[in-house]
């Protein structure tokens, strides 16, 4: 704490008359530090507003003296300052000359010392008015301390709330920043639960279609066994009776027969015949089966949006697909309600197809909806949410089959109470027209074929090679059997047949490698492969001029498809083997 300095400290003394002046500074200077004489009034004013301890002013002084300007400094005094006076009276005798005395208390803090006075008397007052002065210097060190103290504590404050806000913010920001990584964090665990659901109902389906596509082979199979049984019941048999019951076996092979294509549909083993196809024409084309279908009740409404391009799809099986939807569209609704058929180009939603062109291909009906876990399980064959006899469930396999299989993808959008919408995405055409493998067409009788051909059977299933056997025999064919791919190219070595028909699944080597293999050795010799399973597309590209036959097929088609093989191998055949029997370089 600083202290007042000498300067605060003085004694001014104002005593014009005489040598009274000097007397009471000699006095006071010898005990009480410095004294100042000043020379008039207005001399003792402009040295307290300069700085002093205390003033000794005589009565005299103040005497016609206007003490407005002291008045003035002493109404400014800080806060902590009361300036003290002492006041030389002289001994009253009658009444004061003027008012000077009636004006000392304007001058607050005075201390009245009547004349005569001695030395001692002076330097007490004088010391009592020093030491009042000294304790207001260390009243305004406290305030200024204190001040000082204050304006540091306003500026911690201030630093305080300054780094308050500073961290608030700080904290605001990272808690948004926090939040942002959250939301973030959130939609990635959506996005990976969405992702790892489609993929598990991915997973799911090729399983089912795997699995599937493997009962429709095995079920083909014995279908063939069957219908080719019948067939031949059909053709040889003179008990009408015994015909007609083979005639009932058959129409049920056939009706066998459609629930395979069904599964292959859905496995997306079948063999589509892809081209470019108008979207308003299929409407068009399945407009009055639809109507007649649904019924009356059920207010109908075909769009085609604009643009909407040319799609490459299989047109019998999307009309097939359409009526198939129609007809659930209907049995959801309870026979009533509003079925809507719309298309148009639309990019497909993230994550259900590759990028690329599509055509949206929309039925939305008005029925009850399905809840979430009905919607997982709608596209697996033989699963149906109508009473028993009322349907297969193989409807929207075959549609989900058909859609994946052109390129595209199948969905559905539902909602317990808001209607359902199920989506055929097929990509777009751009001049396509056509792709796919060749199909024999059969005719509804018999045709005559030439009797006499050597025709080796490659097949591992021993029921479907000894009907074929018997079948071929039964037209006059000479017919000998292999149970796999090596046994049928050992008995190519031993003897070359007029006609190869081969099963495609077999253990060891397929019926395309088979085929591969004896085309080394046999460019010429007509091939068939029969197959009711198999990947298109492995065959389509190594066919050429020979014939797919799908099981189960009808006797007439195994006749059709054995007179075309031999007519492209011409009438005179190809070189038999040496007599050593060895297979012609």
């Amino acid at each position: 704490m600083q202290t007042a300095n000498q300067h605060d400290e003085r004694i001014l003394i104002l005593a014009p008359r005489g040598r009274d002046a000097e007397v009471m500074c000699s006095v006071l200077t010898r005990d009480e530090g410095a004294c100042e004489i000043v020379r008039d009034f207005a001399a003792l004013v402009a040295a307290i507003e300069h700085g002093a301890g205390t003033a000794l002013i005589a009565e005299e002084a103040l005497h016609e003296v206007d003490i407005a300007a002291l008045h003035a400094w002493l109404s400014r005094q800080a806060p902590w300052s009361d300036f003290p006076f002492v006041i030389l009276l002289a001994k009253a005798i009658g009444p004061p000359v003027d008012g000077a005395r009636a004006r000392l208390d304007e001058l607050g803090n005075i201390i009245l010392l009547e004349r005569p006075l001695n030395a001692q008397t002076l330097r007490s007052a004088a010391t009592s008015a020093l030491r009042a002065r000294r304790r207001q210097y260390q009243a305004r060190e406290v305030l200024a301390d204190r001040e000082r103290t204050a304006a540091s504590l306003r500026e911690s404050r201030h630093a305080l709330l300054s780094l308050n806000e500073t961290l608030e913010s700080r904290i605001e920001e990272r808690t948004r920043a926090l939040a942002q990584a959250n939301d973030r964090l959130m939609n990635e665990v959506i996005e990976r639960e969405r992702v790892q659901q489609a993929m598990v109902q991915f997973q799911k389906m090729e399983a089912v279609g795997r699995l599937t596509g493997g009962i429709a082979h095995d079920f083909n199979n014995l279908l063939n066994v069957i219908q080719g049984s019948m067939d031949l019941i059909l053709l040889l048999s003179k008990d009408e009776v015994a015909k007609g019951r083979a005639e009932i076996a058959r129409r049920a092979c056939q009706r066998g027969g459609k629930l395979t294509r069904q599964l292959l549909a859905f496995a997306r083993n079948q063999n589509l015949d892809l081209r470019q196809a108008d979207v308003g024409a299929l409407f068009e084309g399945v407009r009055e089966l639809v109507s007649t279908s649904v019924g009356s009740a059920i207010a109908l409404r075909f769009e085609v949006a604009q643009p909407c391009s040319s799609i490459l799809a299989d047109a019998n099986q999307m009309e097939m697909a359409l009526l198939n939807l129609a007809i659930n569209a209907r049995d959801a609704m309870d026979g009533s309600g509003q079925l809507c058929f719309h298309a148009g180009n639309a990019a497909p939603p993230e994550g259900l197809l590759a990028p690329g062109e599509y055509v949206r291909i929309a039925v939305t009906d008005s029925g009850a909806g399905m809840p979430p876990d009905i919607i997982a399980k709608v596209f697996e064959p033989f699963f149906t949410t109508k009473a028993v006899g009322k349907g297969t469930g193989l409807g929207l396999s075959q549609v989900y089959g058909m859609a994946r299989q052109s390129g595209g993808a199948a969905r559905i959008l539902s909602q317990p109470g808001a209607g359902t919408t199920v989506e055929i995405w097929l990509p777009v055409a751009h001049g396509m027209d056509g792709m796919g493998g060749a199909a024999a067409v059969a005719p509804p009788a018999v045709a005559q074929t030439r009797p006499g051909s050597r025709i080796l059977i490659v097949e591992d299933d021993h029921f479907v090679r000894e009907s074929m056997v018997s079948s071929l025999e039964a037209f006059g064919h000479i017919v000998t059997q292999a149970a796999d791919g090596e046994a049928g190219l050992r008995e190519l070595q031993r003897a070359r047949p007029d006609l190869v028909i081969t099963d495609y699944l077999m253990p060891g080597i397929t019926g395309v490698e088979l085929m591969l293999r004896a085309r080394e050795v046999f460019p010429e010799i007509p091939i068939i492969i029969a197959t009711g399973y198999a990947d298109m597309h492995a065959i389509d590209h190594v066919l050429g001029n020979d014939i797919l036959l799908r099981k189960p097929f009808q006797l007439a088609e195994l006749a059709v498809s054995v007179q075309r093989a031999l007519d492209r191998a011409g009438p005179t055949g190809m070189p038999r083997p040496r007599a050593d029997g060895a297979l012609p370089t």
